[in-house]
């Protein structure tokens, strides 16, 4: 017997950014290794909180991408396009490197006495029908895998409708605004990775779908958060999002500064300082790569933006900053009992309590 058709959602993640499209139908019942295309009904989601690893590594071009995400949204279930200027290779990662850094960077506590006073449909090449048919089709399928509890398809396309007609014929959501988005980065020739979650077989399964970090590694020329969304305003309102926090832990040879092509961005340093090479190692080998991986010393420079739900003139491009100075939280202060008071109305009431009997034997004295 079939069962009801499951909504599933797109979400177009620049890089970093999971920017949520609309929901993939998929048939429950045995499919053939691609996906049908279905009537959709879809439900908006859209970027909640987000936490990124970027290691930019200057002498070979290559960007090391990261990332940790939560979603705001009724859907169950959804997927995701990660545009990159470049086929990336794509791992599993581990998750224990974000508390790492979070430790490494958290303010200095001090103490002080106390003063009275923070996507794919997982298709195969041989199921394409007939795209396989033509020498080059609009849309090509550079690789596919399950990786960190995702199926993936690497794509490239020629032209931004051929890309949201391959949405469309393997069951993903699309829209104008979704074509609208895609256009700049299919006129630079980029890449696009389709990812959906991999879909359960049980309970146990279940518990594990989702749960470690994907790394995305690619050539480009200058490293990236690309922060354009589709119809982020929109969507938010949908669902009654109204503020996130996007948190970029670069790493690189020195520190960096991230910037828009047509505005400022609104993301600032919270810490910024060297890593000594116990700590590179332990970072590398907490996100599953080599130790030759990146510069061979190492800035971080956090960056914490208060990302707001509009349309963004550009993305966001990294460049070495000029001031070079280390950044540091505030400290945190942690008071502690003195002590003795330190409130003068203690010994103001003390003294009146005991003077009228001093002062009474005093007499009687006399």
């Amino acid at each position: 017997m079939r069962r009801k058709t499951e909504a599933k959602y797109l979400a177009l993640w620049p890089l970093s950014v999971f920017v949520l499209v609309g929901a993939l139908a998929l048939s429950s019942t045995p499919t053939p290794a691609c996906c049908p295309a279905r009537p959709i009904s879809g439900k908006p989601v859209v970027n909640a909180d987000q936490t990124v690893i970027l290691i930019w590594d200057p002498a070979t071009k290559t960007e090391h991408f990261i990332r940790k995400a939560s979603f705001k949204g009724e859907a169950a279930d959804f997927g995701f396009v990660v545009p990159s200027p470049s086929q990336p290779e794509l791992s599993e990662s581990g998750n224990e490197a974000f508390p790492y850094l979070q430790k490494l960077t958290e303010p200095e506590r001090k103490k002080a006495p106390r003063s009275g006073g923070s996507v794919g449909c997982g298709c195969g090449m041989k199921t394409a029908g007939p795209l396989a048919a033509k020498s080059r089709p609009e849309v090509r399928m550079l690789e596919e895998k399950v990786v960190a509890g995702y199926k993936a398809s690497v794509l490239e396309a020629d032209s931004s409708v051929a890309l949201v007609r391959w949405f469309k014929e393997h069951g993903y959501a699309f829209s104008p605004e979704v074509e609208a988005w895609a256009k700049p980065y299919v006129e630079a020739k980029w890449k696009f990775t389709a990812l959906k979650i991999d879909k359960p077989r049980d309970a146990e399964d279940a518990a594990r779908v989702g749960t470690q970090a994907l790394r995305l590694s690619f050539k480009t020329d200058r490293p990236l958060f690309p922060y354009r969304e589709p119809n982020p305003e929109k969507d938010a309102e949908a669902v009654g999002a109204k503020h996130r926090l996007l948190r970029i832990y670069f790493l690189s040879d020195t520190k960096y500064k991230g910037e828009m092509n047509a505005a400022a961005w609104t993301g600032k340093v919270a810490w910024a300082g060297q890593l000594d090479a116990k700590q590179r190692a332990a970072v590398l080998e907490l996100l599953n790569l080599p130790p030759t991986t990146g510069p061979a010393e190492w800035w971080l420079t956090e960056f914490e933006d208060e990302w707001p739900y509009r349309d963004a003139p550009s993305d966001v491009y990294f460049v070495r900053d000029r001031e070079q100075s280390p950044v540091r939280r505030p400290p945190i202060y942690e008071y502690t009992s003195a002590p003795w008071p330190a409130d003068g109305t203690v010994y103001l009431l003390a003294f009146a309590v005991a003077m009228p009997p001093l002062f009474r034997r005093f007499r009687r004295a006399s």
